[in-house]
């Protein structure tokens, strides 16, 4: 008996030191109970709450007359396998060893995943309910129960009903049940709850403009559900997920490489309030949505600078200009724009050198720089700004 010992638990400890772990046995909420049962009558033992996570578990069932005790515990044997899925082999040899002592007395069982159900077992015996059942009547008995099974669909609740099978004699059960908990299932996020998150998605006014809308999705769960725990998500205040899921949602834009998307969808708000007339607005959006966190470009600058010229804010229109000309130093576009501001701020020299130097080039394909020019300052005339400084720079290009 005792070589016997020594092969199967050397068996266990090489299986458990090559095989790869990706959860435990939780121990700290494994169930151990006794009960004494009267001849013929039923009990019901309620586990340990199953902590989240919970994909497979392994009880023992051993029915004692009271002159037997367990020779070591479940959680011991336990301790030496591994992952229940990976070495069912090896499991299977422990469970059969940690069942190896009883006494003679025998009883049916049934397990239940909600209370009513078994409840009405211990009323009338009934076990139609029961999302697993044994029949035969045992002395021993352990088994491994898998995800597949009904028994773990309503965590973390679990009944154990017992049913003597003595015509005499009282009988002593001992009860044990071990979790095994899965690392990534513990977190608690399952299929369900993730299309929670993809009904948060929607609510995020700049997805529908990403191009890439399902792999921005499946990157944004993966950051939340690897930053929470389901708990620890859904006890945020409101405030803290809403910070929490747009900070998330840009950097799973950033991972996937929309930037320019997102940032086009804010563009295009910007240019909504300004089509509006609703000019402050745009400003403060620009400012508040892509300038304060450091996403500006130089369209951006000068978007804000044309804002600022329509609305007479010379200065800070001069200011943007000048950023986007040091920002996109070869896009005349900007350096014309910010000539333009110079002559409203009354920097009419300074104006004059840049047409100089510019004036014989095409702001692009189709469009000189003094047709452009031109075009700039009948359309502040329509806007009813003061052209008459332009004067002078219209003699340098004529």
């Amino acid at each position: 008996m005792n070589k016997l010992l020594y092969f199967v638990f050397a068996l266990l400890f090489s299986t458990s030191f090559f095989a790869q772990r990706d959860g435990f046995w939780d121990k700290e909420r494994a169930t151990t109970k006794e009960i004494n049962l009267s001849a013929g009558k039923r009990a019901l033992i309620k586990t340990e709450d199953l902590p989240v996570g919970t994909t497979e578990f392994v009880y023992r069932i051993t029915v004692l007359d009271e002159n037997q005790k367990l020779t070591s515990s479940l959680v011991s044997v336990l301790k030496a396998i591994p992952d229940p899925t990976g070495i069912s082999q090896g499991t299977a040899g422990a469970i059969h060893l940690t069942s190896a002592i009883s006494g003679d007395d025998k009883c049916t069982f049934a397990l239940f995943q909600e209370a009513n159900a078994a409840n009405l077992f211990l009323k009338e015996g009934k076990t139609d309910r029961a999302c697993w059942e044994q029949k035969e009547k045992v002395n021993k008995d352990a088994k491994l129960i898998s995800s597949s099974s009904l028994c773990l669909t309503n965590l973390p609740n679990l009944w154990f009903g017992f049913e003597s099978q003595n015509w005499v004699m009282n009988q002593k059960i001992v009860l044990e049940v071990v979790p095994w908990v899965d690392y990534k299932a513990s977190r608690g996020w399952t299929k369900q709850n993730k299309k929670e998150l993809e009904t948060e998605i929607t609510r995020l006014d700049f997805v529908s403009s990403l191009s890439k809308k399902e792999i921005f999705s499946g990157e944004f769960i993966d950051l939340l559900i690897g930053k929470y725990k389901y708990k620890e998500f859904k006890d945020l205040l409101p405030s803290e997920k809403a910070n929490s899921i747009q900070n998330l949602a840009i950097q799973a834009v950033q991972n996937t490489k929309q930037m320019n998307d997102f940032l086009e969808f804010k563009r295009k708000t910007a240019w909504d309030f300004y089509k509006k007339n609703q000019h402050q607005k745009a400003i403060d959006y620009i400012l508040k949505e892509i300038v304060d966190n450091k996403w500006a470009q130089a369209k951006d600058y000068s978007a804000l600078g044309d804002i600022y010229i329509e609305t007479k804010q010379f200065v800070k229109a001069k200011e943007s200009y000048f950023k986007a000309t040091q920002l996109d130093n070869n896009q005349l576009w900007y350096q014309l724009k910010y000539a333009n501001a110079l002559v409203f701020n009354e920097d009419i020299s300074e104006a004059k050198e840049i047409h100089k130097k510019y004036k014989s080039n095409n702001i692009d394909v189709k469009t000189s720089w003094i047709q452009q020019a031109k075009f700039d300052i009948d359309f502040y005339k329509s806007k009813g700004l003061n052209v008459d400084d332009f004067k002078k720079i219209l003699r340098i290009l004529d």
